[in-house]
């Protein structure tokens, strides 16, 4: 019994080392091909990623490339931009000069008119007193009154209906020289139109074109940007004639020169006064507009 179990026992042992020799290189294959596999995979994966990193390289080339161009753009659109920028500024001064131009022009285009009216309402009362004159005459002739005589010149009317002519050596009348303040000022002779409208002062202070006179002063001195003297003439326009209808603009004018000045304060007060003195104006729709472009209101806080 010993001996067959013995017998046995040999015989497993015989089949199980005959089996692992028979079975034994199968697995090593296996992991052989295993080992193949993973080599190629990682050889494939290496590939990939050298050729990401050649994809990306390229593509950050291709980025710095484009941002270096939109920098260009930038740089160029910027430069654009400042240039017109610059134009519309130039634009916007330029504009500004007309305007005061074609506005000093303006007023004294219309002063012309009331001039004009001004001596034809002169000229009208002139004519009825000469046909009073005359009429009386006709009457005393009539009743043939003695020691009547025609004086040579009735009404004082000068030869050509204008105003009595000035002495030989004296000073120009005050329509010369109103009159021709007034075209010089308009065609742009701005020294010469200040030399009549001081001479105007001088010898025809205390007439009602006076006030007009000292206006036309300060806009041509706004006119030559000299604002400092701008300033000072409106505000002699302001002070000495308190009652002209030149008030509006002469004050105007004066906001205006102290914002060139950069006395921003001050000039927002006289616009501010325009606008509060004179409603319904030009003068206080233009200081309206001012205040606007200025960023404040038109009318000042309530104290």
């Amino acid at each position: 019994m010993r001996l067959r179990n013995l017998a046995v026992f040999t015989a497993a042992i015989l089949a199980g080392a005959v089996g692992g020799s028979l079975i034994g290189p199968r697995p090593a294959e296996a992991v052989a091909r295993e080992l193949i596999e993973l080599q190629r995979d990682v050889t494939s994966l290496l590939q990939g990623q050298k050729d990401l990193v050649t994809q990306m390289t390229q593509d950050h080339t291709v980025t710095k490339t484009l941002v270096e161009q939109t920098n260009d753009n930038v740089g160029k659109l910027s430069a654009t931009m400042g240039s017109l920028q610059k134009s519309v500024q130039d634009v916007q001064a330029n504009s500004g000069a007309r305007l005061d131009t074609m506005s000093t022009q303006v007023q004294g285009l219309s002063d012309n008119l009331e001039e004009i009216k001004s001596r034809l309402g002169k000229l009208n009362q002139q004519l009825v007193d000469l046909q009073s004159t005359v009429q009386a005459l006709d009457a005393k002739i009539s009743t043939g009154s003695p020691g009547t005589s025609i004086p040579a010149n009735p009404g004082g009317i000068a030869a050509g209906g204008g105003r009595p002519s000035a002495a030989p050596g004296s000073a120009p009348s005050a329509d010369t020289l109103y009159s021709n303040g007034l075209r010089d000022i308009t065609s742009g002779k701005y020294d010469l139109a200040r030399s009549e409208f001081q001479d105007y002062l001088k010898y025809y202070g205390d007439t009602d074109l006076a006030s007009n006179a000292q206006f036309y002063l300060g806009e041509i001195a706004y006119a030559q940007k000299s604002y400092d003297q701008a300033v000072s003439e409106s505000e002699k326009a302001i002070t000495n004639y308190p009652k002209s209808f030149k008030l509006a603009p002469a004050r105007l004018k004066k906001a205006m020169a102290l914002l060139v000045l950069g006395q921003k304060a001050a000039g927002i007060r006289e616009l501010r006064e325009v606008v509060n003195r004179y409603p319904g104006t030009e003068e206080e729709r233009r200081a309206r507009a001012r205040l606007k472009e200025l960023g404040v209101v038109a009318a000042a806080a309530p104290r």
